[in-house]
């Protein structure tokens, strides 16, 4: 290849080898024709297209100076080293066995990545959040990521943090940064790149090329968790459709590899392309799970239309995820759902009655409830899950009361109450009464949970300790009174009760 004074244009590279825990199986020697030595536009090729070695002949004028530079990538190392660039030697003084040479290079950084004990299979990634925001929230933020990363079995390598004066609107880090990143990715043995903001297919596409590994951003990280979690049909319908109306606009790599040919006047030429009918597929596939849902919420519907007959007060515990709604719903109901401490362990919503434990005494025109468990909330939730979450989200409609758990215990709780308000604000649910219950006051200070409950009117409990459940009852009891009052109602009839098929519960202290 013949260069000019602008650079080396090199031909197209997918063909070779590319396997994160490899070099790439090329050396790259080229010429500096003005004596020059290997400059950073050398190092930059090196590192972004993992070259086993890249070197150089500097010419002085037209005179050759028997000179070679060279320079190669390293493992992972205590100086943080991306790469070594040796002293310019004499050509004649070159004595390398370089198969054997690079074979034991290559050998040195797969044990550098084996260093990772996994514990089994999983995925390594790193994570990487770039924004003009407070370092505080941004590592607040990253933090949750890892969280979301550690809850689909992902390994969390490592965490980049990214404030730039601009932000790259192609890649989001500037050219400077993504080379470390793919050293390091290279150096660990990480082949997959999790960003904390949503990015574009272009900035996916262009992230993708140019580093050759698996990209996905927060979205598509939340929809995997959601993929794995989903048990009822109704779930799964939600989650592949909101999956696929997510990978649609991201089908952009066009192909005539696999064109359907046609023939006849007007219809020769390459036809249907790949990409078109990739389109197609996933359109109709769309469609049909659009007609599928609706089926299903019908079905919703018919129940909800029965439960309003009833004349029942309906409670619905709504949060942030992993404040404790599910926990909460157990010890209240004495039902066994999945607790975990991890994101999105509850997907699918859930109602059972519940019996207060004063009505006979103090308040006998509201002897029970019926409760319900809905799947928990994050900041920044996909559109396209909101979309396809609807129909779980319209439970909320036929709410009388909206009970906020909010885990106290969270430094970041303010940000929590602040994202529910707006999911809310966003679902046309901010006209139904709210309740804010701090839980986990177990793990504060008892003088700081009563001045939290006191700036936002709420109360503490712990879903953990049934006795601190008193404060709780009578504050829905109040609530539902007032709620009463408003509304010109006097009784709540409850000879229709209808919980879906549920048995009846009833609350008791211990």
């Amino acid at each position: 290849m013949v260069g000019d004074q602008r650079g080396l244009m090199l031909p197209d590279l997918s063909r070779y080898r590319t396997g994160i825990s490899r070099l790439r199986g090329l050396r790259l020697i080229h010429t500096h024709l003005k004596g020059e030595p290997l400059n950073q536009e050398d190092l930059t090729d090196l590192a972004l297209l993992r070259l086993d070695m890249i070197a150089v002949l500097p010419l002085d004028g037209y005179s050759r100076s028997g000179l070679i530079q060279m320079a190669h990538l390293l493992p992972e190392n205590p100086e943080k080293k991306v790469w070594v660039v040796d002293p310019p030697l004499p050509i004649g003084g070159l004595d390398i066995d370089f198969l054997k040479w690079i074979q034991s290079l290559e050998d040195e950084i797969q044990k550098k990545q084996r260093s990772i004990d996994l514990g089994g299979f999983r995925e390594k990634a790193i994570l990487i959040s770039v924004g003009k925001g407070s370092r505080e929230r941004l590592e607040h933020s990253i933090s949750e990521l890892k969280e979301l990363a550690q809850t689909s079995g992902i390994y969390v390598v490592d965490s980049i943090i990214q404030r730039p004066h601009e932000v790259s609107p192609t890649t989001l880090i500037g050219e400077g940064k993504l080379r470390e990143l793919l050293i390091k990715c290279m150096q660990w043995g990480v082949d997959l790149i999790i960003f904390d903001q949503n990015l574009t297919p272009g900035q996916l596409a262009m992230i993708s090329d140019q580093t050759e590994l698996r990209v996905i951003d927060r979205t598509q990280l939340i929809l995997d968790i959601f993929a794995q979690r989903a048990h009822t049909r109704e779930g799964k319908v939600q989650v592949e459709l909101a999956q696929l109306k997510y990978l649609l606009p991201r089908l952009a790599k066009k192909t005539l590899a696999l064109s359907r040919l046609s023939g006849g006047i007007g219809g020769r030429g390459p036809g249907e392309t790949k990409l078109e009918i990739d389109r197609r597929r996933v359109r109709d596939r769309i469609h049909f799970l659009e007609r599928e849902l609706e089926r299903l919420s019908r079905r919703r519907q018919q129940r909800r239309a029965r439960r309003k007959r009833s004349s029942v007060p309906v409670i619905s515990i709504i949060g942030y995820t992993n404040a404790g709604k599910s926990t909460l719903f157990n010890l209240l109901t004495k039902s066994h759902f999945l607790v975990e401490d991890t994101l999105f362990s509850t997907l699918d919503t859930a109602t059972r009655r519940l019996r207060f434990p004063s009505s006979t005494e103090t308040h006998p025109r509201i002897p029970e409830v019926l409760l319900t468990d809905t799947v928990g909330l994050i900041k920044d939730l996909p559109k396209d899950l909101m979309g396809a979450f609807r129909p779980t989200f319209d439970e909320l409609r036929d709410s009388h009361l909206l009970v906020h758990l909010i885990d106290m215990s969270n430094p970041s709780f303010p940000e929590h109450i602040e994202a529910v308000d707006q999911v809310l604000d966003q679902l046309g649910l901010d006209h139904i009464p709210v309740l804010k219950i701090f839980n986990k006051e177990d793990k504060v200070n008892p003088r700081e949970a009563e001045i939290i409950c006191q700036k936002y009117e709420g109360v503490s409990i712990s879903s953990l300790k049934p006795e601190t459940l008193d404060k709780f009852f009578r504050a829905i009891e109040k609530k539902l009174e007032s709620i009463l009052r408003l509304t010109k109602s006097h009784s709540f009839d409850i000879s229709n009760i209808n919980s879906e098929g549920n048995e009846g519960r009833s609350w008791s202290f211990i």
